[in-house]
């Protein structure tokens, strides 16, 4: 039986429709030890423990103190779909050596008994918060491990990466080109969505744009104005203007070089000519092919005049190369010189792209030397993470059949939280989030205006009092064997305006670059006690001779 014509024996077959975006995202899609493990837990009677496991990261990325939460829609949608079909079964048949019967029991799981208590997509988070907390049936909940980490380990560096790059330049225009630089094409359809969501506008990717409605971008690449060396390349000479009415356009372009005094490149002025009677509407040219300042904004400005006269706005010039800061006011300084001496004001309107291999250091330089950039076109540094490959996110037993479980190191950053928990964002006077309260899941909520102590979950002297003016509750069930909302809900668009809002809410200097203010993720203090007290009952102690 294959995918496509799956059956299932639960009672959630209606929700098989909604599939993972990439069909190798399936039961398959796990570790080993996962399946060894869960035969273990078969063979023992356990499989069928109540446990709870806890998804979360330890270290902020990119030296920063944020992440922004990703990848939940694809894991819902993995859930929606988990089974092994037969050919799985016959496969596992041959690295497992197990009974029949532990392959029959495989053949008719589902997750039906599974819940998911998750933060919303594009959320703002911290260290140590559950992004999902997974409570069901102990082999189940194993077997999701592996699948759910890789949806989201990644899904949210890059989307946090985004959003860095978005804080870098502020309320300049963003493209994502990360494609032919991406990690195969998963990773590039993958950037492509969880860029948008941290806050770029557009990508170059034409698939990852119809799959998620994303805005596509893209214009021409060095190697189109190489294939011109003159106009008599050219198929006409002539464009139809805004007004339907068919014009020499050719004659116009080099009689305006000829009047602005320019000696530029005659294969360059070509493509670009070339490009705009495609285009007319759309003309935004690389300019660095040959020399950017003494041919190719020359080229650009004389088209983009014709342009204007035949009533089209031209949309500007990309910098590939070079000094950046110095080309784009040098640029926009010659495109200004012929505003003023034309009188085409509107040339003023033109936007500066600029892109090769721009990386947030880059930016945040730029940003001090001062330019004339108004678009950014990013890729390798974006998409591959190059600052910070992995996220690092885990997934840790908390909680076995009501009994609370530890893990417990000699270094105190890998000492997991136990117990199924509540998490609730406190926010300040100032509007501001301050703080992340974990607590016990039997434990009251805290309430707007009461003292609440807040304990740092492993060091007993770091605590403080907050008076909240708002309380959010973090945690909201996403899966009961079933998904409580609808798909549309998922809209990234949606999402984009919530990771926007989100990092609008996080006070400057927990955003900022250089030594950004830790924020503060505590307990409660029953939640402390309980920390500490299980710390030292599964600590071996030492008996020294």
């Amino acid at each position: 039986m294959d995918r496509d014509n799956q059956v299932s024996s639960s009672n959630y077959d209606s929700m098989h429709k909604l599939k993972p975006t990439n069909h190798f995202v399936n039961a398959l899609l796990t570790d080993l030890y996962q399946l060894t493990m869960a035969y273990c837990y078969w063979k023992q009677g356990r499989h069928e423990d109540q446990a709870v496991f806890d998804l979360f990261f330890r270290k902020c990325p990119f030296d920063g103190e944020f992440a922004i939460f990703a990848g939940l829609e694809e894991c819902l949608r993995f859930l929606a779909s988990f089974h092994f079909t037969d050919s799985d079964i016959q496969f596992l048949a041959t690295v497992i050596h197990a009974e029949k019967e532990f392959f029959d029991w495989l053949r008719n799981l589902d997750v039906s008994k599974v819940s998911v208590y998750a933060l919303s997509e594009g959320s703002v988070t911290f260290p140590l918060v559950p992004l999902l907390r997974v409570q069901g049936p102990l082999a189940v909940c194993q077997l999701l491990e592996t699948t759910l980490l890789n949806l989201i380990n990644y899904a949210s560096l890059v989307a946090t990466n985004a959003a860095r790059f978005r804080l870098a330049v502020g309320d300049k225009s963003l493209l994502e080109f990360g494609l032919r630089r991406a990690q195969g094409p998963d990773g590039g359809v993958s950037a492509s969505r969880y860029t948008y969501l941290g806050g770029f506008d557009a990508t170059s990717n034409v698939l990852a744009s119809k799959l998620f409605s994303i805005p596509c971008s893209g214009t021409i690449a060095h190697s189109f104005v190489q294939t011109f060396h003159d106009c008599s390349q050219l198929a006409t000479t002539k464009l139809v203007d805004s007004n339907k009415n068919e014009r020499e356009f050719v004659q116009c372009v080099m009689e305006t070089r000829e009047r602005l005094g320019y000696n530029t490149n005659q294969g360059e002025l070509a493509a670009f000519i070339s490009y705009a009677q495609c285009f007319p509407d759309r003309f935004l040219v690389l300019v660095d092919t040959y020399d950017t300042l003494s041919s190719g904004v020359p080229n650009f400005i004389c088209v983009a005049l014709c342009l204007l006269d035949f009533g089209y706005k031209p949309l500007g010039i990309r910098l590939d190369s070079g000094d950046l800061s110095y080309l784009s006011k040098a640029a926009r300084k010659e495109i200004s010189r012929i505003a003023q001496l034309t009188g085409k004001v509107e040339l003023n309107q033109v936007k500066i792209a600029a892109s090769n291999d721009l990386n947030e250091t880059t930016l945040l330089s730029l940003h001090q030397q001062g330019h004339e950039i108004d678009i950014f076109g990013i890729g390798t540094h974006l998409v591959t993470c190059q600052q910070q490959p992995a996220l690092g996110c885990v997934y840790k037993l908390v909680e076995i059949n009501g009994q609370p479980r530890i893990k417990v190191s000699e270094d105190i950053s890998k000492l997991t939280i136990p117990c199924a928990k509540k998490a609730y964002r406190l926010y300040g006077k100032e509007g501001y989030p301050l703080v992340d309260l974990l607590t016990l899941e039997t434990e009251e909520a805290p309430k707007v205006g009461d003292k609440i102590l807040c304990r740092h979950p492993y060091v007993e002297r770091k605590r403080c009092i907050i008076v909240p003016t708002r309380i959010e509750p973090l945690l909201k069930l996403v899966w009961n064997g079933k998904m409580p909302v609808e798909p549309s809900f998922f809209s990234l668009s949606h999402l984009r305006e919530f990771c926007k809002q989100e990092m609008s809410c996080l006070r400057e200097d927990h955003r900022r670059f250089l030594n950004p203010t830790p924020y503060k993720v505590s307990v409660s203090q029953t939640l402390f006690d309980f920390i500490h007290r299980l710390w030292l009952e599964e600590t071996p102690i030492p008996e020294l001779a």
